[in-house]
């Protein structure tokens, strides 16, 4: 994306349809006048006055448990210096945002105009009874450290000022990975950290605590080497003033067994790498561009061990691998403080967690064949959501037992589990299915894109590499779109073609005759072969049947029926499937959820819903997610004995004969399916009892098509799809007038599905 589009896609993001990225949603009814008399005057007084009685039920009545303070005075932003409170705020939204969607921690971003270390902790103190905890945030150094120290000692609740200890904690358990990798000691390394401000005096200072040894330590700030006879060290530096006789960076790296960069690009030259010590560990941590070029570093020497701060090579070092969960153990417990007892444990468990067996569903977001412990892999993934139910546990734990926490937990086994539960954002699932899609992006057709929201979700599946879009439709209003949104494309990446045009006067003959060659026993005749293939749905179908995309988005502007018909046509059932169906991706705050089949089969018999129920578990392993699937009924396991109910029954029957591997149950109502506590209470026999059910089959069109429209109108839940499976080929329709999200989510599930369908096909000639 050039450097202008950016700019714009960034202010339109943070301005459209709601400036900014969070907001503040009631957790209780207010519909009537009693919840109202409830939620404020007079009924409010009660819990006021239980509260003044006891302190601590604040917790119990009030938000303070979840809630976090993000706060900032604008003086160490990012890489943008000191930008002021208000230039911070989005900033500040943004770190509230993944608070959310990884911890599902409540945040308030509180951005303070005050630079005096002394006011600022003043002013900080005097609202610390609003929050659970406090996120220091982008506050320059040496100050950075007083202000914490010192809300860290008047305060009773945690604090952290993620700038330090976040990089500090996540670097600090894969420094302990790489040198089990590399067969060296923690107390004999020698290390080098280029830059001395907060991040780097906080990991230095980690390290030491996990066995580095301070003789064998060596900072640079921008005047060189930090010596004892520097003057005017502030105390920050003057603990790690050496008084050997190195002067620079190339003097330092010598013979080095470690390398930390948190400073500038390209600081790290290949002859100060060739300099250090065999298997050199190299954490070059500088963002975008770390001080030493990944590409340029693994050709420079071979057995160097290499992390940097980019999503785009191996061994990210992200600081949302902990500050969300660091949070999360310590406001479950009700932490006084985050101590070092409870970061060392979030090193340890970060550490122990990457040596685990990678579940296949994040080496598939990863596009990773066998993701193992080793080289490039010394610290987990930050979409792999084990990190939710282990990283809080550690935390918790230390806090219990180094006596800071002020409500122990009892049951760890459930507390891992209610961490669990935590995880459902479908927004986060999306994310992880977009980086999927981003590792190897298809050609795309898009049918419709003389259609403005079309183009507008092709443009961004194109700027953010989700996709390769293909734009089919009227060459001159594709065009002239382009221009109004400023689709930018470099050396004709995007091709724009017009099925009606002269220019493709040769594609649509050759098209034409396979297609005839194809239909002519069904009715179809050489010429209205040839006139068909003007028509887009037939072209692009064609276009995917003859190798020139990988996949196709369709369905915009034109009924579903008239949608699917050229598919049906040109693209085929795949073999052994009688009829093909459509499942419905329902993004739920509680994780993914299958609806099927939501529009193709009207009133599908016994042995068809079996068949949907197969296919969509398919559906669901192409996307990583074990199947769990019920069988939809107003009737519970025999409660009703009418033909509907019975034709449920006999579906059930036929799966777990013929597919005993699927986790699959039913006849069943939708509120026991979807209710694990009703379930367990009350069919404890079934094999989905205590499970949470992510996939329903409907005993009919109507009610899955009904069900899935009245979730996605009456609450905050996505719809993608509906997908069609069955198909020979990928190939993925629109509902009628889907918004530009919805187009782009539908192409991204194209895209994994061609990435899988290519897979399928390499698996077949092996």
């Amino acid at each position: 994306m050039s450097q202008s589009r950016l700019k714009q896609a960034a202010l339109n993001y943070h301005a459209k349809p709601t400036p900014g990225k969070i907001e503040v949603v009631p957790t209780k009814k207010y519909a009537t006048q009693r919840d109202l008399a409830l939620a404020y005057s007079p009924g409010v007084a009660i819990p006021c006055l239980e509260i003044a009685d006891n302190k601590e039920d604040v917790y119990k009545y009030t938000s303070k448990g979840n809630l976090v303070a993000v706060i900032t005075n604008g003086t160490a932003v990012l890489g943008l210096g000191d930008i002021g409170p208000e230039a911070s705020k989005p900033v500040m939204e943004g770190k509230g945002l993944l608070f959310k969607i990884f911890a599902d921690i409540d945040v308030f971003d509180i951005e303070i105009n005050e630079k005096d270390p002394e006011k600022f902790i003043q002013i900080v103190k005097a609202i610390a009874p609003t929050f659970g905890g406090i996120n220091l945030e982008d506050i320059k150094a040496p100050e950075a450290f007083e202000i914490e120290t010192r809300l860290k000692a008047e305060t009773d609740i945690p604090v952290m000022h993620d700038d330090q200890h976040g990089t500090a904690i996540i670097s600090a358990a894969a420094l302990l990975n790489a040198l089990e990798v590399v067969n060296k000691k923690i107390d004999k390394i020698k290390i080098v950290v280029s830059g001395a401000g907060a991040a780097a005096v906080s990991c230095t200072k980690l390290y030491q605590s996990i066995g580095v040894k301070a003789k064998n330590i060596v900072m640079i700030d921008s005047k060189g080497v930090i010596r004892d006879d520097r003057e005017n060290l502030d105390p920050s530096k003057q603990q790690f003033a050496t008084k050997r006789d190195l002067y620079t960076l190339a003097d330092a790296t010598k013979g080095a067994d470690m390398f930390l960069g948190l400073s500038i690009a390209n600081v790290m030259s290949p002859d100060m790498l060739n300099s250090m010590a065999k298997d050199p560990i190299v954490f070059a941590l500088a963002n975008p561009n770390p001080e030493i070029d990944y590409k340029l570093a693994m050709k420079t020497r071979k057995d160097v061990l290499m992390a940097t701060g980019r999503s785009d090579y191996p061994n990210q070092v992200n600081n949302v691998l902990g500050f969300p969960y660091i949070f999360r153990g310590a406001l479950d417990v009700r932490a006084t403080g985050i101590n070092e007892e409870m970061k060392l444990a979030a090193v340890y468990a970060l550490a122990e967690l990457t040596k685990e067996s990678v579940p296949e569903q994040v080496n598939i977001t990863y596009k990773e064949k066998h993701l193992e412990f080793g080289r490039e892999y010394i610290i987990p993934k930050p979409f792999d959501l084990r990190l939710m139910e282990v990283i809080p546990v550690a935390v918790a734990k230390a806090a219990v037992e180094s006596g800071v926490a002020r409500k122990p937990i009892e049951n760890w086994k459930k507390y891992a589990e209610e961490l669990a539960e935590r995880l459902g954002s479908g927004s986060k699932w999306m994310k992880k299915l977009t980086a999927r899609a981003r590792r190897s992006p298809k050609k795309v057709v898009f049918a419709e894109a003389d259609h403005l929201d079309v183009l507008k979700a092709a443009q961004i599946v194109y700027d953010e590499g989700i996709a390769k879009p293909i734009l089919l439709g009227d060459k001159e209003v594709i065009i002239k779109l382009m221009e109004e949104i400023n689709f930018e494309v470099e050396n004709g990446d995007v091709p724009i073609i017009d099925p009606k045009c002269e220019d493709q006067k040769e594609r649509r003959k050759t098209f034409g005759q396979d297609y005839w060659e194809k239909r002519q026993r069904r009715g179809i005749k050489q010429l209205d072969a040839f006139k068909w293939m003007r028509e887009r749905n037939y072209f692009a179908a064609m276009m995917v049947n003859m190798g020139e995309a990988d996949t196709l988005v369709t369905g915009y502007s034109r009924s579903y029926p008239n949608v699917v018909k050229p598919m049906l046509e040109v693209i085929g059932r795949r073999e052994g499937i009688q009829k093909i169906a459509a499942t419905n991706l329902m993004l739920t705050p509680k994780g993914p959820l299958f609806l099927s089949d939501t529009a193709i089969n009207e009133v599908p018999d016994a042995e068809e819903l079996a068949t949907i129920a197969n296919m969509t578990a398919e559906a669901m392993h192409m996307f990583g997610i074990k199947p769990r699937m019920a069988m939809l009924s107003y009737s519970n396991f025999g409660s009703s004995d009418t033909v509907q109910a019975r034709k449920m029954k006999k579906a059930v029957a036929y799966l777990h004969e013929n597919y005993p591997e699927l986790d699959v149950d039913g006849e069943i109502q939708a509120d026991y399916a979807l209710n694990q506590r009703m379930m367990q209470d009350n069919f404890p026999f079934s094999p989905l009892a205590g499970k949470k059910i992510n996939a329903l089959i409907f005993p009919n069109l109507a009610a899955a098509n009904i069900s899935y429209k009245l979730m996605k109108e009456l609450s905050d839940i996505e719809s993608v799809g509906p997908i069609i499976m069955g198909l020979k080929k990928p190939v993925h329709l629109l509902q009628l007038g889907a918004s530009v999200d919805e187009i782009v989510n539908m192409t991204t599930i194209a895209v994994v599905d061609a990435q899988n369908h290519k897979k399928r096909l390499r698996d077949v000639v092996e």
